[in-house]
């Protein structure tokens, strides 16, 4: 017959493993910041002409095809007009979905550290 028994805890145990955790956590987090080093001002200016570009580019070619459509195909209908709605709007898409995707890489970012100690401020 065997029993599984507890083994008995040492004094200080439990705060040894606390200690534990929030090192584990600083480390963590110093880990972070130096690998995100890049992520400054100038990554968040290329961030913001990246969702510009996003949508300047699909509205001016559909622009010009719409330009082209008009000089030879005339009709009742502006086909730039139309067309650079449609382009604004598939760059408005395009521009949530790179925003988007940032935003769900950061969160996932998040989830992955362990958690900290709300009193902490290091």
């Amino acid at each position: 017959m065997t029993e599984d028994k507890q083994k008995p805890q040492r004094p200080g145990e439990k705060s040894r493993e606390e200690l534990r955790r929030l090192l584990a956590a600083k480390q963590a987090r110093k880990l972070r910041a130096r690998g995100q080093r890049d992520h400054n001002a100038w990554f968040g200016l290329g961030m913001f002409g990246l969702v510009g570009w996003s949508v300047a580019i699909p509205a001016v070619v559909l622009t010009a095809l719409g330009v082209w459509i008009d000089a030879h195909h005339a009709g009742p209908y502006s086909w730039t007009l139309m067309l650079l709605v449609i382009g604004v709007g598939l760059g408005c898409v395009n521009a949530w979905f790179w925003v988007s995707r940032e935003r769900r890489d950061i969160e996932a970012e998040r989830r992955e550290l362990p958690k900290e100690d709300e009193n902490d401020t290091d």
